[in-house]
């Protein structure tokens, strides 16, 4: 049995500056160098998980095979190693308390005082550890959310001190990343913002093994002997990473400055391979050199932080690398689309995806949009709500249901196309509650989605509480909006599609969740494909 390396990454400076990219991008060098690599983000924030936050707070919901609703992050590292994350991936502040609170009340602690520490950072490392120990990982990569320094962030950092000392410095290292800011008056680049965050570091005990610096302009020899000398390390534990086009272009930029073998050698692990990253240059060489440019309608509420809509945008991505196409994605406030302006507004598109959400905010528009591509013949794909509007939609102006309406948004509408799901009914807490992970679905043989997945069953995410009420099965089909995707279970409708439209689906899963660099999404790439058609 092989001993589990641990590699921890912080940040300092500023938030956002991408730890999540350097940790997925420092795990695909190493799993193509041949070595079983996983990632974790441990946030510090006290919710006990991102599903109860609204997505101006922090961004996406990303809903894992197993049915945990977790940060964002936990999207890159999959699209990246292209592996399934779970429960496990992602911990909070939140969960931790939980867990030693729940334990103080059965008195697991046999009258002891609690406290941060142990209590608090004994949870923290148990969970650090869990992975490894549970699935003999080579390498566990843990993410820390927040900047050092700040408070809430104080016992993880703790954690990682304590675990460091255990585990030994040839089995654990930590990666800080900080900024090196560019000062346009005096033309230069200033290291002490990092001098300062490392020095945090050491006030909480730990020592940097290597310091990632995001930068906007090179690194010179000299800046990097400075930081180097001032913050204990050696030289070739700088490492520069410098704005690119795509953060997919950051694994390259990682093994060109060797990243991997630094850690590598740190960690006493040897170096196999070369790593094989073929296929990922095949991919940005297509995705830099597009033959085509298309322009996709993103139809939202949340429009106002792209973080809000992450694995969409990513998904459309990939399916563009794959069809050699650049995607420009506009997106559009749906609380800013009416009758009078829906043409105006979607002018420049050639495609539109009516984007997930919850609540009666924004959802007029969404419909709006969709009567207007449905009448148009212009490329649809609703996701999750985006399915529901389609289906709001038809049955008001198709089926002349005028007051046809999701109970979610009318509690007394007298035709509820879509209703809330029967074990949904007795849920009155919010967190963690809804239908969640991975569920199957049959799909019918001679439909678009067939073609589209080539395949009769798929196993798709889903995170939703309505569903189409199947009371109105019959009306739909015969008037040509027909149920091509069942969940065998339940007999929840998954997918719906108009066979007379150019193309026109509606899911009510999350394809974007399954979407990666090595595996494009077939939904996204067949969309983007019959655009591409023009």
């Amino acid at each position: 049995m092989t001993t589990t390396k641990y590699i921890f990454v912080t940040g300092g400076v500023t938030s956002s500056l991408g730890k999540g990219i350097i940790s997925a991008s420092l795990a695909k060098l190493l799993q193509a160098r041949g070595y079983s690599v996983t990632i974790q983000k441990f946030d510090p924030y006290i919710n006990v998980d991102p599903g109860t936050l609204n997505p101006y707070e922090h961004g996406e919901c990303y809903v894992t095979e197993d049915g945990a609703e977790t940060d964002l992050d936990l999207g890159h590292y999959e699209r990246f190693i292209n592996l399934p994350t779970t429960q496990a991936n992602n911990v909070t502040t939140g969960r931790i308390y939980q867990t030693v609170i729940n334990k103080e009340r059965r008195g697991d602690y046999l009258g002891k005082t609690v406290q941060v520490i142990p209590h608090i950072t004994d949870e923290i490392k148990r969970n650090i550890k869990l992975l490894g120990e549970k699935h003999n990982y080579d390498i566990v990569i843990t993410e820390i959310g927040g900047t050092v320094g700040d408070i809430e962030s104080l016992p993880y950092i703790e954690a990682v001190r304590q675990l460091k000392w255990e585990l030994g410095s040839q089995n654990s290292l930590v990666v800080h990343l900080t900024l090196v800011p560019y000062l346009a008056a005096s033309g230069e680049l200033k290291t002490k913002p990092t001098q300062h965050s490392v020095k945090v570091m050491l006030e909480n005990g730990v020592q940097p093994d290597v310091l990632v610096l995001r930068t906007e302009h090179p690194l010179n020899i000299d800046i990097r002997k400075k930081v180097a000398l001032f913050c204990n390390v050696n030289i070739e534990s700088v490492i520069e990473s410098i704005d690119v086009s795509t953060i997919y272009e950051v694994p390259l930029l990682m093994k060109e400055e060797k990243l991997d073998i630094t850690v590598l050698k740190k960690l006493n692990l040897t170096e196999n391979e070369e790593p094989k990253l073929e296929k990922w240059r095949q991919f940005i060489n297509k995705l830099k050199n597009p033959k085509k440019e298309i322009t996709v309608g993103l139809i939202g509420k949340y429009i106002e932080l792209p973080d809000s809509y992450k694995s969409i945008m990513e998904s459309l991505i990939h399916a563009g690398s794959v069809n050699q196409c650049k995607v420009n994605v506009e997106c559009i406030h749906s609380e800013k689309i009416t009758d009078a302006n829906v043409a105006e507004k979607l002018k420049g598109v050639q495609g539109i995806i009516v984007a997930p959400g919850f609540g009666q905010r924004g959802i007029e528009g969404k419909i709006i949009a969709t009567k207007y591509v449905r009448e148009n013949n212009v490329p649809f794909l609703g996701i999750c709500l985006g399915m529901q509007c389609a289906v709001i939609e038809f049955a008001r102006n198709v089926l002349g249901l005028k007051d046809a309406d999701s109970t979610e948004m009318s509690k007394t509408t007298t035709n509820p196309v879509v209703d809330l799901m029967e074990e949904q009914k007795g849920v009155t807490e919010k967190g963690g509650t809804m239908r969640l992970g991975a569920y199957p679905c049959d799909i019918k043989k001679g439909s678009k989605v067939f073609e589209v997945y080539n395949q009769e069953q798929i196993q798709e995410r889903h995170r939703h509480r309505y569903e189409f009420n199947n009371a109105y099965l019959d009306k739909f089909e015969k008037a040509g909006m027909k149920p091509v995707g069942f969940n065998p279970d339940t007999d929840l409708v998954e997918i719906m599609e108009m066979p007379e439209h150019r193309w026109f689906i509606g899911v009510q899963f999350h394809p974007e969740y399954k979407s990666t660099v090595v595996n494009p999404h077939p939904l996204f790439v067949n969309f983007v494909k019959e655009i591409c058609k023009e």
